[in-house]
Parts: structure tokens; sequence; C-alpha cells
């Protein structure tokens, strides 16, 4: 990939519905959870939590996905392994957290992950409200970001399949959504 088409990639994983579901979703059960956090309570507290799991999204993919892949020559693309056993998609899911694929399709570190997260939560010191800024705390959240890492790429590698087996196309329910959010107005 060239790094204009790993920008675009970034920007379209933004604007994604799924994604916009997901952090309203989450921010509401956090504030609704929870209405003494920094956040503060009510549509206020929740429209603070959804503004900066924004701006996280962004710092995550303008690096993630664009800018460190970019520098490295590292393809952001999660590769499937549909053929191989359950045991080694698992173990495979779990490898490209730190090991992925480079542009030219051979092995390399997951330069992507591993400094990307480090660079996302020392920006994410800067806004995020109530965030611990010491080094013991940065320590945590990265690891917590690295041991959650896998997550995502489970969805990848499996969520094809159940939906396969389920008879549920994931592409009809991105085409609901997409013609969902281009008919809805304020």
């Amino acid at each position: 990939m060239t790094p204009s088409e790993k920008a675009r990639l970034a920007a379209r994983n933004v604007v994604d519905p799924f994604n916009a579901v997901t952090i309203l979703g989450l921010s509401a059960i956090e504030v609704g959870s929870n209405a003494h956090s920094a956040y503060g309570p009510g549509m206020t507290g929740f429209g603070r939590y959804v503004g900066v799991s924004y701006a996280q999204d962004m710092t995550g993919e303008f690096f993630g996905t664009f800018l460190i892949p970019s520098i490295v020559h590292q393809d952001p693309h999660y590769h499937r392994m549909p053929d191989a056993t359950i045991k080694r998609r698992v173990g495979h899911a779990i490898e490209q957290v730190v090991w992925t694929q480079g542009d030219n399709g051979k092995p390399m570190v997951n330069y992507a992950d591993l400094v990307g997260f480090a660079i996302d939560d020392e920006i994410g010191d800067l806004y995020v409200p109530g965030q611990q800024t010491n080094l013991r705390a940065s320590a945590e959240r990265y690891g917590i970001s690295l041991a959650l890492a896998p997550t995502e790429n489970f969805v990848y590698e499996f969520l094809p399949d159940v939906a396969r087996h389920l008879h549920i196309r994931v592409v009809l329910f991105q085409r609901i959504i997409n013609q969902v959010a281009k008919t809805s107005g304020p």
C-alpha cells in the first residue's frame, strides 16, 4: 500500500459506522455506570467521553494505520488465515500484535502496535481527564493495550466465519448502516 492509501484507510476506519456505534455505546455505558468520573454525569459527561474517545481513535488511526506503517513500510491490514485450524488461527491473531506483514509481504515486527500504543497513550496524557501521567500508570495502560489488542484480531479472524455460519452477511449490515447514516440528518 502507498502512504496515501494508508491515509485513506485510516480516515475510512474513523468514520466507519460500526466505529461510531461502538464509541457511542461504550461512552453511554461508562458515563451511565460512573457518574462521578472525570467526564461528569449526564449528557455533558457523555459528550465529553465521546469527544475524548474519537480523539483517541483518530490518534490511533493516524499513528497505527498511517504514519508508522508508512515510515516502516508495514501493511496495516490484519491478514486472516481462514483455512488454518482454529488453534493456529487463535495463535495467529495473538501473534499479529507483535509480528505482522510488511508492504513487501515479508514478516516484520508490528511497529504500528508496539510503538503506536505508547505514542497514543502519551498523547492521551495531554487531554484525557483524570488520567494519571506517571511512568507506572503509563506502563500499565501500555500493557493493557497490548493484552487487549488480540481481541480486535479475533473479530477480524472469526467474524466472517460466524456470519457465514449464521447465513448473515456482514456486508449487508454495513450497507444498512451506511444507508441509515446517509439518511439520518440533524
